[in-house]
């Protein structure tokens, strides 16, 4: 069985991908390894800030690792929230607040299109690997559904009638950015027993 520690402290991700691991996989969290600080995402790219939190539970901790990092880019304002996502209305990372901005920031934008990417780096024995996944979609135009976070209710993937957060978390596991990203490292890691 191979160990790996999921650099988080986001409950609702850890739910997500134990949700999509096979038997031969087992999960820690930050918690079970005693890392309680916050870990640094100073990048200024997706991809660069899951290879910091990633190296950093390495290096520091000595557990193979994975960190993943996703933001949200909307058409209309040029990429924004990307790599702000979480922290796009303040540093409280408020989801309420952040999707808020969003909508308030489109209110005069008919073009709605939007993509979430999540990006996955694996530290397994000083080596650097990343996964990718992305997910086309649209902004609604107020918030819809109470599953999910982030800015689950108010993104809408295409050839859908819902929001990511009116659906089953195993619907949504199937086609989300993360799940994408999560069954690409899967994959990758079942190929190396």
């Amino acid at each position: 069985m191979i160990e790996l520690v999921f650099a988080t402290n986001n409950e609702n991700k850890i739910k997500e991908i134990n949700a999509l691991l096979t038997n031969s996989i087992k999960l820690l969290s930050l918690k079970d390894i005693g890392c309680y600080e916050d870990i640094p995402e100073t990048a200024d790219t997706i991809e660069g800030n899951a290879i910091l939190k990633a190296k950093y539970v390495y290096e520091k901790y000595g557990y193979n690792c994975f960190a993943d990092d996703t933001g949200l880019e909307i058409k209309s304002l040029n990429g924004e929230p990307g790599v702000y996502s979480a922290r796009y209305a303040g540093e409280e990372k408020n989801a309420d607040k952040n999707m808020d901005k969003v909508l308030q920031k489109l209110t005069h934008y008919s073009d709605r299109t939007a993509h979430f990417k999540t990006v996955v780096a694996l530290v397994i024995n000083s080596k650097i690997t990343t996964f990718e996944g992305i997910i086309e979609g649209k902004i609604t135009k107020e918030k819809h559904g109470k599953d999910g976070f982030g800015y689950d209710p108010i993104f809408k993937p295409n050839g859908y009638k819902i929001t990511f957060a009116e659906m089953p978390l195993s619907e949504k596991n199937n086609i989300s950015h993360r799940g994408r990203a999560v069954k690409k490292l899967i994959h990758f890691l079942n190929s190396k027993k």
